[in-house]
């Protein structure tokens, strides 16, 4: 997107009330487009500034979401349309263009008003003098479905025509299918196109699951982990568990990783634990609960100073002591009972909490982050006391940030790859040999990866 002729951005009207959700969804694509931003954090701004609220706020939600998680789709779409690269369009007209195609596509709104209303926006935040374009266009788009115009599009390879379907870089496709293989590929895309419910974590011996849930006014019960709750709707922020700090935010999977680790058998002390890459501080404040139940307590590391704090915050009293610093270079040999390695990486198991992570990530990405797993990963092996546990985790499924870094940290002498069997038995489908891999299609968390891994010297 960032190659693409840059035309000159409006700013947004949101000095003025009552503004269209389309606007406010237009708005909020063109900062994350034009200026890297993301769309979780700025439109929540948009919606409180415009007092977009109940069925404006959800579909200016939608459009926002639902654009930019199929950005590669409907481009195709609109260039096919149009009869001209997408690139020699101005990029926010492209954008309004999507808008509207999206609308067409993938909701049930009548054909002419999602014409007539993109042509409207266009006139008064692109320029009157494409909007004929604008309305030619999408009169184009109009006259097939998804199914029909991914069809025209289809070229006869399988991982291209499934990436255009489903709207994933081909890149990402290829990556998921070494994991799930062709026939479960379709479900896994389609997955990530769904928009998750926010997942709480009641933080054990502060709030129970049963309270929880009856605050949050109907809350479901977490399939797997024993500390889940799923929020029915509404801003997390105002339940007054969040609030003071009883419960957070996280999603099931990331929680069930944590638990593992905790659960994981151990013989001898247990308790000193360690969170080694700790922002922002979800799974910190779950191991810091549960080790204030058995009388341990946690470190937690955490490079990044804004981030320190926001884990300090996750943990606040609780038995967790934060430390800015790398995680490479921190602390004692054989210091650690368990050693949670949380380790940055591309994210590609939480797609569908991140509509355009998809289209900014590039497979070099990954490349450049293997090395930092694997000196992370060594580096909490080396803080293991012999008989120590440690997790790796990552938030991706990519077989080189998972079982490759795995394989390499195997090959120090003293230690062993040990099957989560808390985690096997609770939740099913979830092994992946040895190894812990959560799905989105199957388990209804992010595509989680676990490792555990005995200090056996």
């Amino acid at each position: 997107m960032s190659d693409r002729r840059r035309s000159r951005r409006r700013e947004p009207e949101n000095d003025r009330p009552n503004v269209n959700p389309r606007r406010v969804a237009f708005d909020a694509i063109r900062a994350v487009t034009e200026d890297n931003a993301y769309a979780n954090l700025v439109l929540p701004r948009m919606l409180a500034e415009t007092d977009n609220t109940g069925r404006d706020a959800g579909l200016a939600t939608e459009l926002t979401y639902g654009t930019l998680r199929s950005l590669g789709t409907l481009e195709a779409i609109l260039a096919a349309a149009s009869g001209r690269h997408i690139r020699q369009l101005q990029q926010d007209l492209v954008d309004a263009l999507c808008l509207g195609a999206y609308q067409l596509l993938y909701m049930r709104i009548p054909p002419h008003a999602a014409v007539a209303t993109t042509v409207s926006l266009v006139k008064a935040a692109v320029s009157p003098r494409v909007s004929g374009l604008a309305n030619a266009v999408l009169r184009k788009v109009a006259a097939k479905d998804l199914d029909e115009w991914t069809a025209e599009l289809a070229t006869g390879d399988r991982l291209a025509d499934l990436s255009l379907r489903y709207a994933h870089p081909e890149w990402i496709t290829a990556e998921f299918e070494a994991v799930v293989g062709p026939d479960e590929l379709p479900a896994a895309l389609e997955a990530d196109n769904v928009a998750p419910p926010v997942h709480l974590c009641a933080k054990p011996g502060r709030i129970t699951k049963g309270d929880l849930s009856r605050e949050t006014r109907g809350g479901l019960h977490g399939q797997w982990s024993p500390y889940a709750v799923y929020l029915p709707g509404g801003d997390p922020g105002r339940i007054r568990a969040v609030a003071t700090g009883l419960a957070h935010v996280q999603d099931e999977g990331s929680q069930l990783v944590a638990v593992a680790l905790a659960e994981a058998p151990l013989e001898g002390r247990d308790e000193a634990w360690l969170d080694l890459c700790a922002g922002p501080g979800g799974k910190t404040g779950l191991l810091g609960a549960i080790a204030a139940g058995r009388g341990a307590a946690v470190d937690a590391v955490e490079i990044q100073p804004h981030r320190a704090e926001l884990v300090a915050k996750a943990a606040k009293g609780l038995p967790v002591t934060v430390h800015t610093g790398d995680g490479r270079e921190f602390g004692e040999a054989g210091s650690f009972d368990r050693v949670l390695v949380d380790a940055p990486c591309s994210g590609l198991g939480a797609l569908r909490r991140r509509p355009e992570a998809r289209w900014r990530k590039q497979r070099s990405d990954i490349d450049g982050l293997v090395p930092l797993q694997k000196e992370l990963l060594a580096s909490g092996l080396r803080l293991a006391r012999p008989g120590g546990i440690v997790a790796y985790v990552t938030c991706s499924p990519v077989i080189a940030e998972t079982e490759e870094v795995v394989a390499s940290a195997l090959k120090t002498p003293g230690t062993e790859l040990v099957r989560s069997q808390w985690l096997a038995d609770r939740v099913p489908d979830s092994a992946r040999g040895d190894f812990v891999q959560l799905w989105p299609h199957r388990h209804g968390t992010d595509a989680m990866f676990l490792a555990l891994i005995r200090k056996t010297a």
